[in-house]
C-alpha cells in the first residue's frame, strides 16, 4: 500500500488545524473534522472548495442560531433545522458542501447554556480554522502533477496493449487472460480519464504557460484516444480470433504486419512528444491498409460461400477498428508536430513513478 500525496496532505491539515486552533484556545476536534473534508486533489479544487465551504459554515451558523434562540436545541429542532441547512445548500447549488454546513449547525446547536452568542462564534472560527488549514496545505504541500501521472498510465497501458496485440496476432494468447485483462484496461481507461480531467483542472497564470497548456490539453485528449483505438483494435481481435483462423494465411499475416507497424508508429510518436527522437519523424499512411482493404474484397465471392459469409461480415469491423487505429495515429503525430513547433521548451514528462493520489 502507497502512501499517497493525498493521504500526507490530510494527516498535515489535521495537524495545522489543531495546533492554529490551540493556539486561539479554541478546541480542535471541529478544526480537524472540517479541514477532512476541505483536502482536495487539485489547486483548483481547492480554491472552489474553500470560497463554497465558507459559504457553507456561514448558512450552518446562521441557521443554528436562529433554530436555538427560537426553538431551542431539542434533538427533534436539530433534525428539523438539519433538513432546512440541507435544502438551502441543495438550491445555492453548494450540494459538496453539505456534510461542513452539517458539522458548523451540530457544533452551535450542541450548546448546553452559559453565554450561547460566545460559544456560537468559537464554534464558527474553529470550523473555519479547519477550512483555511486545508487551503494552505492544498496550496504549498505537495503539489500535484497530474501531467506526469496521465502519461505515465497512458504510457503504461498502451505498453501492455501492445504486448497483447503482438500476441495475439500470432495466435498464442490465452482466450480467458485476455478477457480478464480486457476488463482492466476498460478500468483503467476511466482512471486515466479521471487524471486527465484532474490535469486539466490545473491553471495557469501567464498568457504564454495558458497557451501552452491549451495545446498540451489537445496533444493529451488526442493520446488518450489513440490509446482507446489500440485497445479497441484489440478486443476486435479477440472477439473474431476463431474467425481469423480460418481466413486465408495471406490475409493473417497482413493483419499482424500492420498492426505491427502500427505499433511501432504509436511508440515512436510517444517517443516523440518525450523528445527522445531527435531528427524529423513524420507518420505517413501505410500502404498496408489499402492492401488489407483489397484482399478483403479479391476474397468476398469465396468468403460469401456457405458460412464464410460469416467470416466477411466479421473481418469488416476488424479492419474498420485497424483502419481507425491508423487515423488516429496519424493525428496525434499530426498535433505533437505542432506542438514541437511552438512549445518545444514545455514537454519535458519525468517518467519516475508518481505518488498514487
Amino acid at each position: 500500500m502507497k502512501l499517497g500525496a493525498r493521504i500526507l496532505k490530510t494527516g498535515i491539515a489535521i495537524v495545522l488545524a489543531i495546533y492554529v486552533a490551540r493556539f486561539f484556545h479554541m478546541p480542535g476536534s471541529f478544526a480537524a473534522i472540517s479541514a477532512i473534508f476541505a483536502i482536495q486533489p487539485t489547486i483548483y479544487r481547492s480554491y472552489i472548495t474553500i470560497l463554497e465551504q465558507v459559504q457553507a459554515n456561514i448558512v450552518g451558523a446562521i441557521a443554528a442560531a436562529a433554530f436555538v434562540l427560537l426553538l431551542g436545541n431539542d434533538p427533534f429542532i436539530i433534525g428539523l433545522a438539519a433538513i432546512i441547512v440541507i435544502t438551502v445548500n441543495l438550491k445555492l447549488n453548494m450540494k459538496n458542501s453539505v456534510s461542513i454546513a452539517l458539522v458548523t449547525l451540530i457544533a452551535i446547536m450542541e450548546s448546553q447554556g452559559g453565554n450561547f452568542a460566545a460559544f456560537a462564534a468559537t464554534r464558527f472560527s474553529t470550523i473555519l480554522i479547519g477550512i483555511l488549514s486545508a487551503f494552505v496545505v492544498n496550496l504549498v504541500f505537495l503539489p500535484p502533477k497530474y501531467e506526469t501521472r496521465v502519461f505515465n498510465k497512458m504510457s503504461d497501458l498502451t505498453e501492455e496493449i501492445f504486448q497483447w496485440i503482438r500476441i495475439n496476432t500470432r495466435h498464442a494468447s490465452d482466450h480467458g487472460q485476455l478477457k480478464n485483462e480486457l476488463q482492466r484496461f476498460r478500468e483503467d481507461l476511466l482512471k486515466m480519464e479521471q487524471l486527465y480531467a484532474l490535469f486539466k483542472e490545473e491553471r495557469k497564470y501567464f498568457k504564454r504557460e495558458k497557451l501552452a497548456k491549451s495545446r498540451k490539453l489537445v496533444v493529451y485528449r488526442q493520446m488518450i484516444t489513440t490509446t482507446k483505438k489500440a485497445l479497441d483494435a484489440l478486443k476486435r481481435l479477440h472477439r473474431y480470433e476463431n474467425e481469423l483462423q480460418q481466413m486465408p494465411e495471406e490475409f493473417q499475416q497482413k493483419i499482424q504486419d500492420q498492426m505491427d507497424m502500427l505499433i511501432y508508429n504509436h511508440e515512436q510518436v510517444l517517443l516523440k512528444y518525450r523528445g527522445k527522437i531527435t531528427h524529423s519523424f513524420t507518420i505517413e499512411e501505410s500502404a498496408n491498409t489499402k492492401e488489407l482493404v483489397s484482399l478483403l474484397m479479391d476474397r468476398k465471392e469465396e468468403l460469401e460461400e456457405d458460412r464464410g459469409q460469416c467470416l466477411l461480415y466479421h473481418m469488416v469491423p476488424l479492419a474498420a477498428s485497424i483502419i481507425e487505429y491508423e487515423e488516429a495515429i496519424l493525428h496525434l503525430d499530426m498535433l505533437i508536430t505542432s506542438f514541437h513547433s511552438f512549445h518545444s521548451e514545455t514537454n519535458e514528462v519525468a517518467l519516475e513513478q508518481p505518488e498514487e493520489i
